[in-house]
């Protein structure tokens, strides 16, 4: 697996990374079923039928899904609106991927230019990059298409949109993350993929998803990254 990871890596001439997993847990401190409710709560406040059926739902994500295809645009723009407040808010809380910033850092150092593609709001990626200092380390932010959420991964769109502007074949770009949105999105792009399992439960499902590397630790793609180049800093210990 150590050497399929690393030829991957030296194959590659982009680093895509999704948000929250690899780079940090968003929702740490601002817990993602608090949001869920608020904004489900909204919902019912606004008379959508369809709230009751998500008043278990955790994952505001989800929310935002099901509204963008049974709301009307004034329903799911208002839902847009508070779910970026609150993604905002919860990147300040929000509990950085133990070695997501060496992985950032080393394919930074070896010269691969670095897209975050999320299906969090772009205004929450940016807030977080800046206060943790590494904007200057990623040329590009792709986030969630404003009230668009049929734009949002597995669709392959933001890839595509991030290989494109970064002037890289999606094919010799390759996208990490922690979903099997990511990994459906990316084998619809073309794109490859590092599936990251910080789950046990995942690694099987990446696996038979087509996810052309399985990793369970950040580690390993930095580890792999800087025996690419042997010498960068912040190495992990």
């Amino acid at each position: 697996m150590t050497a399929a990871l690393e030829q991957l890596c030296r194959e590659a001439r982009a680093l895509l990374l999704d948000f929250d997993g690899p780079v940090c847990s968003i929702f740490a401190g601002y817990p993602a079923p608090v949001v869920a409710r608020e904004l489900v709560q909204m919902l019912v406040a606004r008379g959508a039928g369809f709230a009751d059926d998500l008043k278990g739902e955790s994952d505001p994500l989800e929310v935002l899904r099901r509204s963008g295809t049974e709301a009307d645009g004034s329903v799911t723009r208002a839902i847009e609106d508070a779910l970026v407040e609150a993604e905002v808010r919860a990147a300040g809380s929000a509990e950085p991927t133990p070695h997501g910033r060496e992985v950032i850092v080393a394919a930074s150092q070896v010269g691969l230019p670095i897209a975050v593609v999320s299906n969090n709001s772009p205004q929450a990626v940016n807030a977080y990059l800046r206060a943790h200092r590494l904007g200057q380390h990623v040329r590009l932010v792709v986030g969630r298409a404003y009230a668009e959420p049929s734009r949002m991964k597995p669709n392959p769109a933001p890839i595509v949109q991030a290989a494109d502007v970064l002037g890289v074949e999606p094919a010799l770009c390759v996208l990490l993350g922690d979903s099997l949105s990511d990994i459906e999105g990316a084998k619809a792009s073309g794109t490859r993929v590092i599936g990251f399992a910080n789950r046990p439960a995942k690694r099987q499902a990446f696996e038979q998803a087509g996810a052309d590397v399985v990793v369970t630790s950040m580690r390993e793609v930095a580890q792999a990254l800087i025996r690419l180049d042997g010498t960068t800093g912040d190495q992990p210990t």
